[in-house]
């Protein structure tokens, strides 16, 4: 029962923390996920703990969201522990696979996407060439928001940024969100050598874009996926 730095827990035991910090991941937190499933999909990108266990926490204080990845609080009780939920490698890439389809709708990612979760491809070479597609169009959205942006040079720095992210907002088929794109199907490559892709999948589409997604429905969504 002990987490970063050797720090040991206890149940029923509330610790404190001063939460001055502006980020988490710091000892002026105390953290912990808004539900069982995120804290085992999410846990090789976080902590990376091998054989962890899980508890029911009462979180209070002040309060800090990592776009709904991860929260932080400044006073904690252990309650209880639960049951670690048991996590296959294909709902590990379901749950990658749906949050890249709440922000990229290029057609032909969309019908790789959901032709692997139907179970008509989950081939290695279909999901190259979704990220190799996703890629092409990832590399056109940074070239269209440069090129917009030094056409407008003689402006200041602060209309350049807004240029470029106009440019790279309206890219064509959207393509500011082809890079979340080419991680999911990356992910679905390499999630079985390693579950970080999966993972980083979903923190990439929550936090670069900071995309209004419910993680927790999207976690148990991806459970009917086996």
């Amino acid at each position: 029962m002990r987490t970063h730095d050797e720090f040991q827990w206890e149940l029923g035991k509330e610790v404190i923390t001063d939460g001055e910090n502006e980020e988490l991941c710091n000892e002026h937190w105390l953290h912990y996920y808004h539900h069982p499933l995120l804290a085992v999909l999410l846990n090789p990108i976080h902590a990376q703990i091998d054989n962890p266990r899980l508890f029911e926490v009462k979180a209070l204080g002040k309060h800090l969201n990592d776009n709904g990845l991860k929260g932080g609080c400044t006073k904690m009780t252990l309650v209880k522990e639960l049951k670690v939920p048991e996590i296959t490698v294909n709902q590990q890439i379901a749950f990658a696979i749906l949050c890249s389809l709440e922000v990229y709708k290029e057609p032909s990612y969309v019908k790789w996407a959901n032709d692997w979760l139907s179970g008509v491809n989950r081939t290695a070479s279909a999901a190259r060439y979704a990220a190799t597609d996703a890629a092409d169009a990832d590399d056109a959205a940074r070239y269209a928001a440069a090129r917009y942006a030094a056409t407008d040079a003689a402006t200041d720095a602060a209309d350049a940024d807004d240029a470029a992210r106009y440019a790279a907002r309206h890219a064509a088929a959207d393509a500011r969100y082809a890079a979340a794109a080419r991680y999911v199907a990356d992910a679905a490559r390499h999630v079985a050598t390693d579950a970080r892709y999966a993972a980083a999948a979903a923190r990439y589409v929550a936090t670069r874009y900071a995309a209004d997604i419910d993680l927790i429905k999207l976690a148990k969504k991806a459970l009917k996926y086996k």
